[in-house]
């Protein structure tokens, strides 16, 4: 995913008093010792959900409370706003200050859409960009919302594909990649899979100003199965992506690729026992741009793995119990898990007793 990263001097000062004095001690000592903040979606062992600010030693911050539940974070630098997409086939987004200073805005889908846990803002902030479902026509769409003025929907444009996930603004502020998983799904059905046999996933570079597709990849017929879903970008501008096999068991095809606009798009070839440790589900990609790497994990395999992002060449394979969320820290991989966990690089696992955490983490202040 792409990050945005702001240094915790900013992040206390924009924080304010009120921020401190709205925190527990507790959160507030973690706050001021913190190198790095990350924010994700979590579910407490009451059945709750919401959204948390937490540090790299999994002190929990701040938490926002969700009607449902939550998937991924955006995070503006502009503003300091992030917002948490509600998981498929959720029908709202939460705006909320990580720090706390102001009171969440709730962002409900138009009739006939609902969102795909994904989005990203405008480099200056303005308009914030999400992944969504047309699903009486089957069609992928990213709805505009005016930042300034209530992210009030301002419109939309096709994905050019069927089941968009993540969705990425890369560097030159313009351009939106997209992953079209190619499944098709429809809320009266809940997340039931409708369109397995004829799935046609791709990977699309959309104008985000015109809406034009400027370009459209997609894998051989014979992995039409292959669901193109998360992506980052790597410090030379090539994007990693990961995918999730909806094909048989048996079958085991290369999960993890790698496109750059106007080069190439393809998938990369790994030694068959990390591949195969993934069970065909790739859960999460993050890159780590300082250190030349990428991460991606799988909570159906147990296993996280670092890659050399020149090369492509697996560093390490490790296996942790439901890991997904990543997220850059220092020279590795700040690493969550559905059993609660949040295991820094080097470090052994920590937990807060309440919590499981979803499935991605965004780091929000180095």
């Amino acid at each position: 995913m792409a990050r945005h990263l702001i240094d915790r001097r900013s992040f206390m000062k924009a924080a304010g008093i009120g921020f401190a004095a709205a925190l527990a001690p507790r959160g507030l000592a973690a706050a001021a010792e913190a190198d790095a903040v990350f924010a994700t979606a979590y579910q407490k062992r009451d059945g709750s959900y919401g959204a948390a600010i937490l540090t790299e030693r999994g002190e929990l911050v701040h938490s926002v409370a969700l009607p449902e539940r939550g998937h991924d974070v955006a995070f503006d630098p502009i503003t300091r706003r992030s917002v948490i997409f509600a998981r498929q086939p959720g029908t709202f987004a939460i705006v909320f200050d990580p720090a706390g200073k102001s009171a969440p805005v709730t962002i409900d889908s138009v009739e006939g859409r609902h969102f795909f846990g994904h989005g990203a803002f405008s480099p200056d902030g303005g308009l914030l960009y999400a992944t969504e479902n047309d699903f009486d026509n089957a069609a992928g769409m990213v709805g505009i919302y005016d930042a300034r003025d209530g992210f009030r929907r301002l419109g939309e444009f096709p994905t050019y594909g069927v089941g968009p996930h993540e969705l990425i603004l890369l560097g030159d502020g313009r351009t939106l990649a997209v992953c079209n998983g190619g499944i098709e799904t429809h809320p009266d059905f809940g997340r039931a899979k409708l369109n397995v046999s004829s799935m046609k996933p791709s990977f699309v570079f959309i104008d985000r100003l015109t809406g034009d597709l400027l370009e459209k990849h997609e894998l051989p017929p014979d992995l039409h199965k292959l669901s193109i879903r998360h992506m980052d970008v790597a410090a030379n501008g090539a994007i990693w992506f990961g995918c999730q096999h909806e094909g048989p068991e048996s079958e085991t095809p290369l999960l993890v690729g790698k496109a750059e606009r106007g080069k190439s798009f393809g998938l990369v070839d790994m030694p068959e026992k990390i591949l195969g440790g993934f069970r065909n589900y790739i859960g999460s990609v993050a890159a780590n741009r300082d250190a030349g790497t990428v991460a991606v994990s799988s909570p159906q395999g147990n296993a996280f793995a670092i890659l050399d992002a020149a090369s492509g060449k697996v560093l390490s394979a490790t296996s942790l119990t439901e890991v997904c969320g990543l997220a850059p820290d220092r020279a590795g991989f700040l690493v969550s898990t559905g059993k609660g966990e949040i295991v820094a690089p080097g470090g052994d696992p920590v937990s807060e007793p309440e919590f499981v955490w979803d499935n991605h983490l965004l780091r929000i202040v180095s």
